[in-house]
């Protein structure tokens, strides 16, 4: 299998049936071929940054009913909130003094006019408030906030934010109306992305891996699907069930190390096929593995999202069960952090807005300048010498 991935690798042959064969394999050997090799992806095309979003969960309020989810519309038992607007152009405010460069406004799902015009007048004053020296501009700012209309895409556009996250959980049709009720709609949602590129935004997608009823053909669509769309940004981890969730009990939930094994394939993938993409280590791998989040970076991923989300709320926005860092304040999360990236021979690009270089290249723009410090100028080898590094030790 090793001799086979690498030929996979050099010729670029990424064939459904190649991607589930990647995605099958019981190969450590071939396993770290793949880890290495989109290590030295990452290197080349995107270089040894890490972008860091401080995460701002504003309001679990949602509409949505996905039989996943723990804060799904019609769980009675968790505590509904909204950050006021203070609080999260406060949460923004601190982002930007520890130079983190970018925030993420998420919340459960709303569409009413009320919760729209809030979030246009937010991202408008965080704007207002984080512009530095450093950043004239104010943060970047990424909204993860669902299915919304044209209209209502184009004012928090034009309020400024730029970039936009729509996870569809699954590319298959048949999987997405397994663990939605009928009356959320995979072309409804599917068609958002097409409108978020048309709006302008960088546009970020991902899925859940390991899924019930979940299959390797499945996974290998996902990624075909990014393809296809000529996706910005990826945000992907491993199912995580909910005690207060929806999901039928009778449903097999595979192991651990089964679905944290495929969202590091998954990640390695991505990174290989798409080169020059944003793919974020996502806290979920670290809710399953302590070093989750390294290991994800090792496979490719080169952004992480810490918590800035206040304490007091924190524990209320809990999507799956055993969310890591509820009890941290966002400056342990930040000092964490540090150390984690560190230890896999990663620095923090700090006071960037960290773009896609993928959005840059497709848009004709110059890509942010992303120089290492002196001490990891060697990160910046080429791929091809790094593999063939790689293997001459094996």
């Amino acid at each position: 299998m090793k001799d086979d991935i690498t030929r996979i690798i050099e010729h670029g042959d990424w064939t459904r049936d190649n991607l589930v064969r990647v995605l099958g394999m019981q190969d450590d050997a071939a396993l770290e071929v793949l880890r290495a090799a989109a290590e030295a992806m990452l290197l080349d095309k995107v270089g040894a940054g890490v972008s860091l979003r401080g995460l701002i969960e504003f309001s679990n309020v949602c509409i949505s009913d996905c039989l996943y989810c723990g804060i799904r519309m019609h769980n009675r038992q968790v505590d509904r909130y909204t950050l006021s607007d203070d609080e999260i152009v406060e949460s923004a405010r601190w982002c930007a003094e520890k130079g983190y460069g970018s925030v993420v406004l998420q919340s459960g799902e709303r569409r009413d006019a009320r919760f729209v015009d809030r979030l246009v007048a937010n991202v408008r004053a965080i704007k207002q408030a984080t512009r530095s020296e450093r950043q004239p501009e104010g943060v970047g700012i990424t909204l993860c906030v669902g299915e919304q209309s044209r209209e209502d895409y184009q004012r928090l556009f034009e309020a400024g934010a730029h970039r936009y996250l729509l996870r569809m959980e699954t590319f298959s049709p048949a999987l997405f109306a397994r663990i939605h009720p009928a009356h959320q709609h995979y072309e409804t949602r599917r068609a958002c992305l097409k409108t978020l590129r048309e709006v302008g935004f960088q546009v970020g997608t991902g899925v859940m891996i390991g899924i019930p009823g979940q299959t390797l053909e499945d996974l290998a669509d996902d990624l075909l699907a990014f393809r296809t769309l000529d996706i910005d940004m990826i945000g992907m981890g491993p199912y995580i069930p909910h005690a207060q969730a929806a999901m039928p009990a009778e449903w097999p939930v595979a192991p651990v190390e089964a679905r944290l094994d495929l969202a590091f394939k998954m990640i390695g993938l991505a990174r290989l096929m798409l080169g020059d993409v944003n793919i974020a280590a996502t806290t979920a791998l670290q809710a399953l593995d302590p070093v989750g989040r390294e290991r994800g970076l090792r496979f490719g991923a080169n952004v992480i999202m810490p918590q800035v989300t206040p304490l007091s709320v924190r524990k209320q926005y809990t999507l799956y069960d055993g969310k890591p860092c509820l009890e941290d304040s966002a400056g342990q999360c930040a000092t964490c952090l540090e150390g984690r990236i560190a230890s896999v021979n990663r620095f923090i690009r700090y006071h960037s807005w960290g773009d896609s270089v993928h959005f840059a290249q497709r848009n004709g723009l110059a890509a942010e300048p992303a120089e290492p410090p002196s001490g990891l100028r060697h990160l910046a080898l080429r791929a091809d010498k790094i593999i063939k590094l790689h293997l001459q030790q094996d």
